[in-house]
Formats: structure tokens, C-alpha cells, sequence
């Protein structure tokens, strides 16, 4: 398979497929990655735990499915999460752990073949790439001056995408009969949500472990025409922007942008989406904001981070300091190591916040009123909190700036 990937296939597409997906070798690590990942139980109540311990046995019931053909998936179990900054709510489909060990077979043997024909600044959810290298994209053109940002926000596009024109784009790679119809069947899996159960017409859940592929297959002829244009398209998952030397450049990447859009039924959110120039403007891409030269992280990103630490450093918290360290501590270091590219000053700000935090927690146990000021500076300055091992964001910050340059 990996030769033909180079050398590609008689006739352009590939057959014969879902013997890959099924065999015990790709099923039972496709079980490990899922038991890995945990995750909430679907519809049917069997946890990742209660799956694993009878891993053999449901393995070989799913691999014999699959090979007479008898296998359908169930229903997908809606939950409705919180959008950090907004009343809107954001829909999780949750398939049941079996389902999401089939999901993953399958992508383990198809995503190479589509892999290996996403453009270069697609970033999203695919092998050996991150938000990071999306982010150092977007710098390196801001730093050559493109100046101009397209700033594109599709809206609800998972639950938008259209299944027959996905089709499409998947048969233009593979033949295998047996393969379209396992896809086909998670994208009109049922959806339990509450009481109610419906087949959706469109879109593909978010959550589904297939479903970032398909997104990204769906999505893949924009980038392709957007680069053929001679535009610095930048893309993860559902989240691009195009950066352009002009405005007059920027006017007509949109406008192909908006052409292609509607040619696939999909929709711009029209408020979100803009032309900006970031001499003089800001825009917010994978969680960060870009200010000229300065890379911040988003206000909601920074309250999202302050709400848990909130949660956290509560006055009345009655655990002992050094355990209450310790739970900042997984936050902090969670968070730094995605936002480390920031301005120090974010740093050193939100070091000092914390740490007020603290001596609030302290002046309260000292039977003192109010939050920490004036003399508790003193009473338990910066050291303190660096003997009992407070995780600090700015000196993690200079420790990484002094690593990028050795």
C-alpha cells in the first residue's frame, strides 16, 4: 500500500479495501487508540473500560460483521456543549465505543490515500500536524507582508456539509463498494437527542472519529483552488485564513471564497467573516490574536484559563496550599504549552493574578479580610510561592524563547 501511494493505482482509484479494515492486526489497534482516547459511552451505556475487558470477544463479533457484511452502526448520542464566550450552544455527537473502533479501522486505511492529496497548508487534524505549525505558517507571511487577512468563518460547516457532493469527492479516490457504504452509513447514523431520534439529511457529527477526515476531504478542492490562485491560504479543519500583499487581492480571494461557498451549500457567517488589515487591526486565528507584530492569546482563551483557575484558588478551598499548587499547576502547564509563542508581558501578568489568587486563599486563613494587597506582598512575596513549587508562566516563557535560539 505504501508503494502504491507513491507509484499510485491501476486506474486511479483503489478497491478492494475492507479486508484492511477488518483485520485483527488494524482492528486491535484501532481498539488500543480508542481505550486510549477514553471518551464517554454512546447511546448503548458500554464504557471504554466494560469494552476493553471483553475487547476479544467484541472484537471478533465487529470483525465478523464486517466481513459478511452485516455490521450497522447505531445511533449517535447528542450532547450539547457550552461555546467558551457565547450563550450558543455547540452539538457532540457521541457514537458508542464499538462504532468508534470501526470509524477508526477505517481511518487508519483510508486516510493515507487521502492524505497524500491535501494541500500543503491544510493543518487540521492530520498526521504530524498541529496548531502550531498552522500558527508559524501565518507568521512567516506576516513577517513577508502579507498584510491583508481574509478572515473566514463557515458557519455550522460540520453540520452543513453535503453528504452526496462528499460522496463524490470520496469516490474520485476509491471503488470499493463495501467501503462508500460503511461511509455512507455513519453519515446517516441516527441522532438520539433527548427523546428524539432523527437521520440527518447533512453534515457529519462532531466527535465522530471519522469525521475530521471527511471535513477535511470536503474541504480539500478550496484549498486546492485557492492555491491555484496564487493565495496564502492557511487552514485547520473548518478554521482558515487567506493572506494577501493587497486589498485588492484580499477583495477577489473572498469573492472566490464566496463563489465556491455557495457552490457547495455551504454558508460564510456573515458578521465573522472580513477583510482585515493587521497594521491597524486585529484577527483571531486557532485561539490566538494577532496584533501586528504581537501574537495574545484571544480574550476568551485568557478567561476560559482564569475561569478554571477561579474554580481552583476559591478563598474558602479547604485543601492544604501545596495541594492547591499542585491543580494550578496542570492547568498552567496545559495551557503555556499551547499559548508559549505569546508577548511575555501576557506571561507576567497572569503570574501576578495568580499569585493574588494565592495570598487571598492565605489572608483569608489568617483571619484577615478582603483579597490580598499591601503588606501581604511582603508576608508572602514571589519566593514564597516559588519554594512550595507555583509553576511561572514568564520564566517558562524565557526558558523557551532561550531554547528556540541554541
Amino acid at each position: 500500500m505504501l508503494t502504491a501511494l507513491e507509484q499510485g493505482v491501476r486506474g486511479g482509484r483503489w478497491h478492494t479495501l475492507i479486508d484492511k479494515v477488518y483485520s485483527r492486526a488494524n482492528l486491535f489497534y484501532a481498539c488500543r487508540k480508542v481505550v486510549e482516547n477514553k471518551g464517554a459511552p454512546g447511546m448503548d451505556h458500554v464504557t471504554v473500560e466494560k469494552f476493553d475487558s471483553h475487547s476479544r470477544e467484541e472484537l471478533a463479533r465487529i470483525q465478523a460483521e464486517l466481513r459478511n457484511d452485516t455490521y450497522r452502526p447505531q445511533p449517535v448520542r447528542r450532547k450539547w456543549i457550552d461555546k467558551p464566550g457565547s450563550q450558543e450552544k455547540r452539538p457532540l455527537g457521541i457514537p458508542t465505543v464499538r462504532d468508534r473502533v470501526v470509524q477508526t479501522a477505517l481511518r487508519n486505511v483510508i486516510e493515507p490515500i487521502f492524505d497524500a492529496k491535501f494541500a500543503e497548508h491544510s493543518y487540521g487534524f492530520r498526521p504530524q500536524r498541529g496548531c502550531h505549525h498552522a500558527l508559524e505558517h501565518v507568521e512567516r507571511a506576516l513577517d513577508a507582508g502579507y498584510v491583508f487577512v481574509v478572515d473566514a468563518d463557515l458557519k455550522s460547516y460540520f453540520d452543513t456539509i453535503n453528504h452526496e457532493k462528499l460522496l463524490e469527492r470520496i469516490r474520485e479516490e476509491l471503488s470499493d463498494s463495501r467501503i462508500l457504504e460503511l461511509i455512507e452509513m455513519f453519515l446517516q447514523q441516527g441522532i438520539m437527542d433527548g427523546l428524539s431520534l432523527w437521520t440527518p439529511e447533512e453534515g457529519s457529527p462532531q466527535g465522530a472519529v471519522i469525521s475530521p477526515l471527511l471535513a477535511n476531504i470536503f474541504l480539500n478542492p478550496l484549498d486546492h483552488l485557492i492555491a491555484g490562485a496564487g493565495f496564502q491560504m492557511v487552514r485547520y479543519a473548518d478554521d482558515f485564513v487567506i493572506l494577501c500583499r493587497t486589498r485588492e487581492d484580499a477583495n477577489r480571494a473572498l469573492e472566490l471564497v464566496q463563489q465556491w461557498v455557495v457552490a457547495n451549500d455551504l454558508t460564510l457567517h456573515p458578521t465573522k467573516t472580513k477583510i482585515v488589515d493587521v497594521r491597524t487591526e486585529t484577527f483571531d486565528f486557532l485561539g490566538y490574536r494577532f496584533k501586528q507584530a504581537v501574537r495574545l492569546p484571544r480574550p476568551k482563551s485568557e478567561d476560559k484559563l482564569k475561569d478554571s483557575i477561579r474554580d481552583k484558588t476559591k478563598r474558602a478551598n479547604g485543601n492544604s496550599l501545596l495541594f492547591i499548587i499542585s491543580q494550578v499547576n496542570q492547568t498552567l502547564r496545559g495551557w503555556f504549552a499551547y499559548f508559549r509563542h505569546c508577548n511575555r508581558a501576557v506571561f507576567r501578568d497572569l503570574d501576578g493574578w495568580i499569585r493574588g489568587r494565592l495570598r487571598s486563599i492565605l489572608r483569608k486563613r489568617s483571619r484577615r479580610r478582603g483579597r490580598a494587597r499591601g503588606k501581604d506582598h511582603q508576608r508572602w512575596p514571589n519566593s514564597f510561592f516559588h519554594e512550595r513549587g507555583l509553576y511561572n508562566l514568564e520564566a517558562a516563557h524565557v526558558s523557551f524563547v532561550q531554547s528556540c535560539f541554541r
